[in-house]
């Protein structure tokens, strides 16, 4: 690995560390609730509240502080960024194994999402590092990390807590990101030249820096449906799969490969077509990536069988695989370096926005329309996803340094 150049190095070990993250904010799914429900005696609907709570809390406070820790990385570096993220969610893991009560759970998921910033500064740094010609393949290969280790996850937590236990799960997730620090500090390199105190920009100052903002909000509106989208379904898919199976088989086996779908189709083809963006344009990629998640979402509320879910659910995967990469690779293009690391930290902003606010709308939603609306106004989604971007979009196709 010494023989490789820096950003194809930093590029494996981030994959892994993103990989990780997407893993520990998303593996607890399958026993949050179930968690939660050993800390106290609760009725039913408390134990709705306090599930609820400790679910979306770290997603809140990740949108909240990833601003700040943007802001800190373009005067501080990445590097550091990414080691203080490490290590404080690997202490945090370690805590979450040891409550004793609910609050002190829902305390230490918060603290998960304030330590938060792994993946954007991530981000930021193989923005910043790789050749330009190269931007869609890196881009691409590290979305297969999040985006795989977030939808991987939940199967993941599932087979942990049912081999040892709920507590034992959170001790091995810690372990695995002590390593993620350890790899970071010993092996991660950083060319970086500080801002020197007093001259970081402020909010304005750095929309200013962009030569299309109007673009990069746009962006950041993409990537919050696309989160909405994907998250939509957390709350009732095992709910789903039981009525599919009609009480039949493991539900939490099944439950836990419809979940891992989405994350293997994207780990699979998001670096080919980040490379194929790279050749043809972002605008085509992303055109290709709302056509296929429409075609494939809209039929999904109408599946008889848990088969049928899970090969719609992989379809929608590869539509992921379009868009993730060609988001970030044109923040990557529209960005000045200087203020990379805010950016990006805004998008992951956006992006916790989207998953808070996609199992709300996916409950909300099945109250009333039942499991199959869930996946109808998903595709309804899409299509005013879809348009916006193409508004946004439309007066920059002839610019040639965008490669729309």
């Amino acid at each position: 690995m010494s023989r490789l150049p820096t950003w194809q190095r930093n590029l494996f070990i981030l994959w892994f560390g993103v990989f990780m993250t997407g893993i520990g904010f998303s593996e607890v799914m399958p026993f949050l609730s179930l968690y939660v429900d050993t800390l106290g005696d609760f009725t039913k609907s408390q134990l709705t509240f306090y599930s609820g709570l400790t679910f979306s809390i770290t997603f809140l406070m990740t949108a909240i502080i990833s601003p700040f820790w943007g802001k800190l990385a373009d005067s501080r570096g990445r590097k550091l960024m990414l080691i203080r993220a490490s290590l404080g969610m690997a202490i945090v893991f370690f805590l979450m194994g040891a409550v004793q009560n609910v609050w002190q759970l829902i305390f230490l998921r918060a603290m998960q999402g304030l330590f938060g910033g792994f993946i954007s500064n991530s981000n930021a740094m193989i923005a910043t590092q790789t050749p330009k010609e190269q931007s869609g393949y890196a881009l691409g290969t590290l979305v297969t990390g999040v985006t795989g280790g977030q939808l991987l996850g939940p199967f993941i937590g599932g087979v942990l807590a049912s081999l040892v236990s709920y507590r034992l799960a959170f001790i091995i997730t810690g372990i695995i990101f002590l390593l993620v620090f350890l790899l970071v500090a010993t092996l991660v390199k950083e060319e970086f030249t500080p801002v020197p105190k007093g001259e970081s920009l402020s909010r304005k100052e750095v929309f200013a820096q962009l030569s299309y903002p109007k673009l990069t909000i746009g962006l950041f509106t993409t990537t919050f449906i696309i989160q909405i989208v994907n998250q939509s379904i957390s709350p009732i898919i095992s709910l789903f799969v039981r009525e599919l199976n009609n009480g039949a088989g493991s539900t939490t086996l099944w439950a836990g490969l419809v979940a891992a779908m989405p994350g293997i189709a994207t780990m699979l083809a998001a670096p080919r077509f980040g490379q194929l963006g790279d050749r043809i344009g972002t605008h085509r990629i992303m055109l290709m990536g709302f056509s296929l998640a429409f075609i494939f979402m809209l039929p999904t509320g109408f599946v008889t069988a848990v088969w049928q879910l899970a090969i719609l659910r992989f379809m929608i995967g590869i539509s992921d695989a379009t868009m993730l990469p060609a988001v970030q690779t044109l923040l990557t293009k529209t960005t000045p370096t200087q203020v990379t690391s805010r950016i990006f930290a805004y998008n992951q902003s956006f992006q916790s926005l989207g998953s808070v606010a996609g199992p709300i709308m996916g409950t909300f939603v099945a109250m009333f329309f039942d499991y199959s609306g869930i996946f109808i106004a998903s595709a309804l989604l899409i299509v005013v996803n879809a348009c916006l971007f193409f508004y946004r979009t439309k007066s920059l196709k002839g610019d040639k340094n965008l490669n729309l």
